[in-house]
């Protein structure tokens, strides 16, 4: 069995022609090239079908509340840095229910990766519109369609100060795998949004939809511009594929997180007292 792979008899709940079964392959493509340790990776992810992807991976994971798979990844890393920490899940997930983490733990900057699969429908729950649905787009609970702007998660992730931010298209399997590789050894938070179809739910964003409606930047596009990156990432009459923008240097949430001890020795690698331990055990 290669490492990260599942044995074929897994029974993998999504639906024939879902755009997580590339996103999967890219993915474990990826963490091989990287030649990570399969004991020193660590998934935390919410509800979704998108969150059921580390239950199809072959290491350690964290599946949790709906929406709450970005703090729990951010805790890991910060108890134990030497770990590779993944959040993953949907647009629903980790920008509707999980909006609020979403925020305000780019603004910590952890050393993270963040991988959101946007198919811009709620692919779990029946279909309803997503943050991230088109206006106009009619579901069974929007019947006369979504009125509200479509959140933009690469433009607030901008905002909020992300050293990493890029965008893929899951039916791009190499160019996918190249961009999680580069988002996992990025020193900071690194947001990777991928666009892929919901075959079930959302008749109208699928495979054309996307070849159609996205372009990937060419080699003129300077990454390091914050200016240049924000025109990229809102532009909606076609979407920008690629690594929107990138930073090194900024200081991450373990640099000066608070759960150090004052060696700056991580929680999970520090000794316990024993004999304080038991003396209180013993009063």
């Amino acid at each position: 069995m290669k490492d990260f792979e599942m044995n074929d008899g897994i029974d993998i709940a999504w639906c024939p022609g879902c755009g997580n079964f590339n996103i999967r392959e890219s993915l474990i493509k990826a963490m091989q090239e990287l030649e990570l340790d399969p004991k020193k990776v660590v998934f935390s992810s919410g509800i979704g079908q998108a969150a059921k992807m580390p239950q199809y991976i072959d290491t350690n994971y964290f599946n949790g509340l709906h929406g709450r798979g970005l703090p729990v990844a951010v805790a890991i890393k910060a108890a134990n840095p030497d770990l590779t920490v993944i959040a993953e899940g949907g647009d629903g997930d980790m920008y509707g229910e999980g909006g609020n983490h979403f925020t305000h733990n780019i603004r910590r900057n952890p050393n993270i990766t963040h991988i959101v699969h946007n198919n811009m429908v709620y692919g779990l729950t029946k279909g309803q519109a997503s943050p991230t649905s088109r206006k106009s787009f009619k579901t069974g609970v929007q019947v006369q369609g979504v009125v509200n702007e479509p959140f933009n998660p690469l433009a607030s992730a901008l905002v909020l100060g992300a050293t990493f931010v890029a965008r893929v298209f899951s039916g791009d399997k190499e160019v996918v795998t190249e961009v999680i590789k580069q988002a996992i050894q990025h020193k900071g938070y690194a947001l990777v949004d991928i666009f892929h179809p919901c075959v079930s739910f959302n008749k109208i964003n699928n495979y054309s939809w996307y070849k159609e409606n996205t372009y990937y930047l060419d080699d003129k596009h300077n990454s390091d511009n914050f200016e240049e990156a924000m025109k990229a990432a809102l532009r909606s009459d076609k979407f920008p594929l690629g690594i929107i923008y990138k930073i090194e240097g900024k200081e991450t949430f373990e640099d000066s997180a608070p759960v150090y001890y004052d060696d700056k020795t991580p929680i999970v690698k520090r000794k316990r007292d024993l004999d304080k331990i038991n003396s209180i055990i013993n009063k």
